[in-house]
């Protein structure tokens, strides 16, 4: 039974520092504060956290379906 318990603690443990979702190394949240729908894919398949930041681009696995690595939002600076 302990053994069980060893077992289900390293998998969940695992599991939770597997999660890669919000990783935006060298970028500003509100940079990738982008909704899924407005996502351009910055990536390619079975692409990891680190490429994905490796490339300048956002990562974030939360949302099935749509690009986990995208282009984030350029800052821009107003000029008048």
């Amino acid at each position: 039974m302990e053994a069980r318990a060893l077992w289900l603690l390293a998998v969940v443990l695992a599991l939770g520092s597997s999660s890669s979702s919000g990783q935006y190394v060298g970028l500003s949240e509100s940079q990738c504060a982008i909704p899924a729908k407005d996502r351009v894919d910055c990536g390619y398949p079975n692409v990891s956290p680190e490429q994905c930041n490796n490339r300048g681009c956002c990562f974030d696995s939360s949302i099935p379906e749509v690009p986990w690595c995208f282009k984030p939002l350029q800052e821009t600076e107003c000029v008048f």
